[in-house]
């Protein structure tokens, strides 16, 4: 992939682009999230991402958080279209025993966070997005071969055309570079629903 053709929403003071791979310090009281259940709005996570009208299609890439070291500090997948219409994927520092491996959809300025507990020893994830039409499936794999599915979801405004990237941000006082590897964009790896028929 050209990775120099992503575009940065809120680009954070201090990256790196290469050929292959792409570097983000966090900015401390970086996040995204929307009203629910802590009632507060967050949207200063720094961005980064790809635009398309294609349809059907899966974005993989490797994240590397070795350096995540302070409650919260994160980065992932993320499909963001503005402030109140988003996906993340990512895995989010807990303490020295574990982390939550999770994922949140944002619909109309409300955020939901699926999540499971991961051991905190995890400081590599690959993901995959998959896109078909107006609905997506969310999956992690250990070694970027098996991945497994975290979420199905649907966007109410990601039908038309979309932005779809990277992200990392530390909510706290707190900072850490993440490194992405290993991009590729694929054919729709999320299959056709073999099973119960469609009632339309």
């Amino acid at each position: 992939m050209e990775l120099n053709k992503f575009k940065w929403t809120r680009e954070p003071k201090n990256y790196e682009i290469s050929e292959n791979r792409i570097l983000i310090t966090t900015d401390a009281h970086t996040d995204l999230w929307q009203r629910t259940y802590y009632h507060f709005q967050n949207d200063n996570a720094p961005v980064l991402q790809l635009e398309t009208d294609e349809k059907f299609f899966s974005f993989v890439v490797k994240t590397d958080f070795e350096n995540s070291h302070h409650r919260f500090d994160q980065c992932g997948i993320v499909l963001y279209l503005d402030a109140e219409n988003w996906l993340k994927a990512s895995v989010e520092y807990e303490n020295d025993v574990f982390q939550h491996l999770g994922s949140v959809v944002t619909n109309y300025g409300y955020s939901d966070w699926a999540t499971t507990e991961i051991p905190s020893t995890v400081k590599t994830m690959w993901y995959r997005l998959s896109r078909r039409e107006d609905d997506y499936c969310i999956e992690c794999s250990e070694d970027g071969m098996h991945f497994r599915q975290m979420r199905i979801c649907h966007l109410h405004k990601g039908n038309g055309k979309i932005r779809f990237g990277i992200y990392a941000c530390s909510p706290e006082d707190s900072s850490f570079t993440a490194k992405f590897t290993d991009f590729a964009i694929t054919e729709c790896m999320w299959k056709v629903h073999d099973g119960q028929q469609p009632d339309f």
